[in-house]
Order: C-alpha cells, then structure tokens, then sequence
C-alpha cells in the first residue's frame, strides 16, 4: 500500500473551517500506529500547467494562481494554487502507481471535486481526480471510470468529464444536499445516484452496489475513486448512516472490480475520519 501525503498541506486553515488540516495530520498518526498495513509513504509532485488544461480552462487556472478573492467556504488561502497543484499531482502519481500494480491511497487537501472547468467552490480549487482522469488516458488508459462515494456531489467532476470519450462518472450521494445537483444522469456518461438523507445503512450499501455493477459493465481500463468519507453517521455536514465497516466493504468491492484502481481523499468531516480511512484502506488491500 503506498499512500501519497506531504505535511506542507497543514499550513493553511481558517477557524472553523471543516475542511482543516487535523483531517490529514490525525490520519497520517492513525496509519502509521497500525500494523495492519504495510505501507510506503510518498510526497507529491506538482501537476503541471498541461495537466491542469486538460480539465481547467487558462482562465481558471489564473484565477486560482492569483488567489485575489473565491468565496467563504473556499478561501483564498495564501499558496492555495501549490497546494492545489500538489493535491492534483498526488493524484496523477496515485494513477501511475494502480497502472504499475500498487494501491495508492493519496491523502491531501485541497479537495478537488467541485472545482468545475472554471469555477472554485466547496472547499475545492482544482479538480484533482479529473485531472488525473485524463492524466491516465493521455498516459495509456484508454477507459477511465470515477467513481466518487463522497456524500456531495461531485458537480465538478461530472462539469469536466460530461461525454468527453472513453471517461465515466459515476456518483453516490445525498440528496438533497449541497451543491443541490446530481438528481438525474447527464450526457452518455454521467450516471448518478441520489440517495434521501437518513437512508438506512443497508439501502445505502444497495446503491452503491448498484453502481458499482454498472460501473463494471463501463469495462474500464482504470477506476479513479473520489474517496469522501462523509455519508458516516457522525459526519456534521451530511446526514446519512454508514459505519466503518461499510468503508471496508466499499474498499473489498473495489477491489473486487478486478481492474487497477487509485483513490483520492475528498470528504470527511467527523473526528472519526482516520478510522474510515483505515478501515476502507483495509478492504482495498484484501485484509
């Protein structure tokens, strides 16, 4: 298992913000004090401006750079745009390493999947699994599914990779919820899943598996997965009912897809987040 992480994305926060760097510094202790797994750690490289504009328009990514104003709930944070570019090159270099055979984890922040070909919002400044989307087809995978199981939907995600070829998007989500879309599929390509808020367990994992098998059916060369972890029971910014063993089951059903697969941390809100990493990370690993 190798996980891809850098303590530079600690140094930005504001006070109260969920999206705070505790989610990665609390995760970061939690796995290196397992023993279950058996992990290789790595730091991220910048994504480069090419990768960038593969998802992003000029004018985004100079926004971003410049970090003049966004909104409240995405700062703009002094060095967000290397944060950002580091959170999208942890994704491309998690994607190399499913294509090289490793589980790779990348565990960064800035999020990424709200960010649309031209617009910052929720949290989010650059679409990080997107970009590595097309990082891996440009690279030899000529089919590219994400599946992202984070409890917002991944507009974003869906804005960037609407009917583009050889690319699927698949989400599981709260509905209604921010960002309020995701009611309906779109294009040819985007199929989601809304799911009511306070949906039982079991209902849940059936969507997903639902998903899941559809996403089989796509055939896909390469599964990028948007890993959010806030559909959990205690998360304070959704409202629905999973457990950790539910991320366990998510990671084996992963797994079990039987093609090479990274996954991506978006969401997560709640104190509990690295023992949902751990136990999602243990299922991906067969253990």
């Amino acid at each position: 298992m190798k996980i891809i992480t850098d303590a530079r994305c600690l140094e930005y926060r504001a006070a109260g913000h969920p999206e705070r760097p505790e989610r990665i510094a609390a995760t970061v202790a939690a796995l290196r004090a397992s023993s279950v797994l058996s992990i290789t750690w790595a730091e991220p490289s910048a994504a480069s401006d090419a990768d960038i504009l593969r998802a992003h328009t000029p004018e985004h990514l100079q926004r971003v750079e410049e970090a003049l104003e966004f909104d409240a709930d995405t700062p703009a944070f002094p060095n967000i745009a290397d944060h950002a570019r580091r959170s999208a090159g942890g994704a491309i270099q998690a994607s190399q390493a499913a294509r090289a055979g490793e589980t790779c984890f990348s565990l960064l922040r800035p999020p990424g999947h709200h960010a649309t070909a031209d617009r910052v919002m929720g949290f989010c400044y650059l679409n990080s699994i997107a970009i590595a989307a097309l990082a891996a087809q440009a690279a030899g995978s000529p089919r590219v599914a994400v599946f992202d199981f984070d409890v917002h939907h991944g507009n974003g995600t869906e804005d960037i990779l609407l009917d583009k070829p050889g690319c699927a998007f698949f989400s599981i989500h709260q509905f209604p919820c921010y960002p309020g879309t995701g009611r309906a599929n779109r294009g040819g390509n985007c199929f989601n899943y809304p799911v009511a808020p306070g949906t039982m367990r079991g209902d849940y994992r059936d969507v997903l598996a639902s998903a899941l098998a559809q996403l089989k059916k796509f055939k896909p060369d390469m599964v990028a997965v948007s890993a959010g972890f806030d559909a959990y029971r205690g998360d304070p910014l959704a409202d629905e009912r999973l457990e950790a063993e539910d991320y366990h089951w998510l990671g084996a059903s992963i797994r079990g897809l039987g093609a090479p697969s990274f996954s991506i941390l978006e969401g997560g809100y709640s104190d509990d987040l690295p023992q949902l990493i751990l136990a999602y990370l243990c299922g991906l690993e067969g253990k």
